[in-house]
């Protein structure tokens, strides 16, 4: 009997060595791919506008939120920079954009080989798929480290700059969940509740030269290009708020996202059908570590400057609603959530997300955290019509499969997927 499980625990032992050893390397290999040398490319005047006028996009009587009570004709804006910043329902609004794109035939600025801008390093131009100095782009939307500089050299100049935020607390706990094994200083928290045990003494454990350190601490800030180590009172953090405050027309909060879609829609002359989702990349509820009131207060004084920088455009967002009147957010707010309803009434085999083991479809399959499947998908139900099954399918689609149907090349993602997927098995 000891003798077999001798052999168990050295089987184990094994395994978990092997995993380790395979992890490391493919992160490696990940970080690796991150280009090192950047061209002195010539800077070539991108046009003021990369719009193209083809009929669909004539102009359509609409009611903006500056001019209340008359009419008056506008095109649907399509240069657009969306900065995606990390665990923030982003996914969903890429969705979108990827749609809205195809409808109109944009042209995006994709990365190459991943689904990222080599982030966690700065944005580059040359990191564009098939860049040219002077090539006109509409959309740019994945996820990098924002360089305001490169950025405006690769975009028109009525290009407007989007982005979104989430509660700082909230969105250290998802964050945690999802990075935490990539994290290595990670690794030595004891305990069944990693995240209570860190937030306890965050900076016994936190090395700020730690491999992946940026994503446990103030992470939106560091999407931002800023500096996610500074002191709450550094002039730095002001400076950098007002940096974004200056170049970002609409900031959107995760806790208010169709609000946020509403003034979108009416910032950009959208139409509602183009405000269409489903929620993406949900976790499923047991994975959600519930932050205590004590907690909550613990992971908001961690991620002070994010705070800072969320309190700011909490209050931006709402004199927005304010500007675009309370009565009209809510009626527009109602009409896009029945909208969704009824989509959901017509794509979703059983009405809602499913859990990674009863999806049925490869396709449909979400991107998973390393050690676990916790990021629900859906199903897309078999009877759909010939009108919506399109439209159903790119809906329900996860991110890293619509970018292989826009043609992105995602050799270097599709590589660790199949790493981790063997780590999830």
């Amino acid at each position: 009997m000891a003798v077999k499980e001798g052999k168990h625990w050295r089987s184990m032992f094994k395994g978990l060595i092997l995993g380790t050893l395979l992890t490391s390397c493919m992160i490696l290999l990940y970080s690796l791919s991150i280009q090192q040398i950047h061209f002195n490319l010539p800077d070539i005047p991108v046009p003021y506008s990369c719009a193209h006028r083809p009929s669909h996009l004539h102009p359509k009587a609409t009611t903006n939120m500056s001019q209340k009570n008359s009419s008056q004709p506008c095109s649907p804006k399509v240069d657009i920079m969306f900065m995606k910043t990390h665990k923030t329902a982003s996914s969903t609004f890429l969705n979108i954009l990827f749609r809205f794109g195809e409808k109109h035939h944009l042209q995006f600025a994709f990365p190459d080989s991943r689904n990222d801008f080599f982030y966690p390093s700065l944005f580059q131009r040359s990191q564009v798929k098939d860049y040219k100095p002077g090539m006109c782009f509409n959309i740019i939307c994945n996820h990098m480290r924002f360089n305001a500089p490169e950025v405006a050299k690769l975009l028109p100049l009525d290009t407007s700059y989007i982005t979104i935020l989430r509660d700082p607390a909230e969105l250290f706990e998802s964050s945690f969940h999802y990075f935490g094994r990539l994290v290595p200083f990670t690794w030595k928290i004891p305990g069944d509740d990693k995240l209570a045990e860190f937030l306890l003494d965050p900076h016994g454990y936190f090395d700020p030269k730690g491999f992946n350190y940026f994503y446990l601490k103030n992470l939106l800030f560091f999407d931002f290009g800023q500096d996610n180590t500074l002191e709450l009172e550094d002039p730095r953090v002001d400076e950098g708020i007002r940096s974004i405050l200056e170049r970002f027309h609409l900031v959107m909060l995760v806790e208010h996202f169709e609000e946020s879609l509403i003034l979108l829609k009416d910032a950009l002359c959208w139409e509602m059908d183009d405000l269409l989702f489903f929620k993406l990349n949900a976790r499923k509820g047991s994975t959600v570590s519930k932050l205590t009131p004590k907690l909550r207060a613990r992971a908001l004084e961690w991620n002070a400057i994010d705070w800072k920088l969320y309190q700011h455009f909490n209050q931006t967002f709402w004199q927005k609603v304010d500007a675009y009147g309370r009565q009209r957010m809510a009626k527009d707010v109602a009409e896009l959530r029945r909208r969704n309803k009824e989509m959901a009434s017509i794509c979703i085999e059983g009405g809602s997300a499913v859990e990674a083991s009863s999806i049925q479809e490869t396709d449909m399959q979400p991107w998973q955290p390393i050690g676990e499947k916790s990021i629900m998908g859906y199903n897309l139900k078999k009877n759909v019509d010939k009108a919506h099954r399109k439209l159903c399918r790119k809906m329900l689609m996860p991110e890293i499969q619509y970018l292989t149907e826009l043609g992105v090349n995602l050799w270097i993602t599709k590589l660790w997927g199949h790493v981790r997927g063997i780590i999830n098995w």
